[in-house]
């Protein structure tokens, strides 16, 4: 019985020594992605902003985005995106109803989006400030537009694989440390 009892110990203790052994490994894998991660935005010259003045920056884009489609409903629409005339920021700041901070925020949102990329279609008509066609899309612009949608969802989907990713490895590293839990009681009786 006590054979029993000691067997059991020591294959405990090696099922404790095998999990912090696991758990070491994952916690230096996980440092390494975020050095990876750190690196690259640095390589890149990414400024990550924080959470608090990304919110702030695209609530003031979205809100000088509404104050566009007020001014001009006839032009800026979010059920019907129509390509934009091109120098049609000029043609704004010369109307002076909007100022030009807010010019350039709501422009820099409109034509980022990727409702604005689909209406770039070849041969599609260019809007002015009066709603009117003013030339239209050509085909080195129909095709830079798909390239950068294509960009957009590649970009999308690799965040969604890394949160992902990363779902999975804290569900793992939970169950390691649930796991670990339970030997420790096991060792404990």
């Amino acid at each position: 019985m006590v054979q029993d009892v000691e067997a059991a110990i020591s294959d405990v203790l090696r099922k404790v020594d095998e999990c912090e052994r696991l758990l070491n490994a994952l916690e230096q894998k996980q440092s390494c992605l975020n050095i990876r991660a750190i690196e690259r935005d640095v390589v890149n010259d990414v400024v990550t902003p924080k959470s608090k003045s990304k919110t702030k920056n695209r609530a003031a884009n979205q809100a000088a985005l509404q104050l566009l489609m007020e001014t001009y409903p006839q032009v800026f629409n979010r059920e019907n995106v129509r390509p934009l005339k091109i120098g049609i920021q000029d043609d704004l700041i010369a109307d002076e109803k909007v100022a030009k901070n807010k010019i350039k925020r709501a422009l820099a949102s409109y034509v980022r989006a990727p409702q604005y990329f689909r209406s770039l279609q070849e041969g599609a008509d260019r809007v002015d400030l009066q709603g009117e066609a003013s030339g239209q899309v050509t085909a080195d612009e129909a095709e830079h537009a798909k390239g950068k949608l294509k960009e957009f969802h590649q970009r999308r989907r690799e965040m969604q694989r890394e949160k992902e990713k990363q779902q999975r490895e804290q569900e793992k590293t939970e169950r390691l440390s649930n796991k670990l839990e339970q030997l420790v009681a096991l060792n404990k009786r």
